[in-house]
């Protein structure tokens, strides 16, 4: 079960944000430079460096993707992380940024749903004009 934040849906709406609050969140393309599980992780968490480019720099994060992706399935990979949070130490690592992903939800073929999937990143894809580092709109 993911327990990032409370589901919300028809009856249980998300409570409204300010654009001000929106603009407050510093996200940026990162590019995986190395990737590897985390054995003191509980849950199971793979410990990435993330490339920022040249006015960030390099960070480390602590991100539990591993249903998902083994490590070097990420490397190299651009992904979405949000870089104005608080150090934050998790598992004996200092994770400096937080990864952005998906809650995926796992459906039967009538579309009910069946559980929680895996947490799959997000981010653009390969592409000459994103470059680590740049701001997301």
């Amino acid at each position: 079960m993911h327990d990032a934040t409370p589901q919300s849906g028809p009856d249980n709406p998300p409570p409204p944000i300010s654009v001000e609050q929106i603009h407050a969140v510093d996200i940026r393309v990162g590019r995986v430079t190395t990737a590897e599980h985390n054995p003191k992780a509980k849950p199971p968490a793979l410990v990435l460096t993330i490339d920022l480019g040249p006015d960030l720099g390099i960070r480390t994060s602590s991100a539990r993707i591993t249903e998902a992706y083994s490590p070097g399935s990420l490397v190299g990979r651009f992904i979405l992380v949000v870089v104005n949070l608080p150090t934050r130490r998790v598992a004996n690592i200092d994770s400096e940024c937080l990864v952005l992903g998906a809650l995926t939800t796992i459906r039967d073929d009538q579309g009910t749903e069946k559980g929680d999937g895996p947490v799959v990143r997000i981010g653009p894809y390969k592409h000459d004009r994103v470059h680590p580092g740049d701001r997301i709109a």
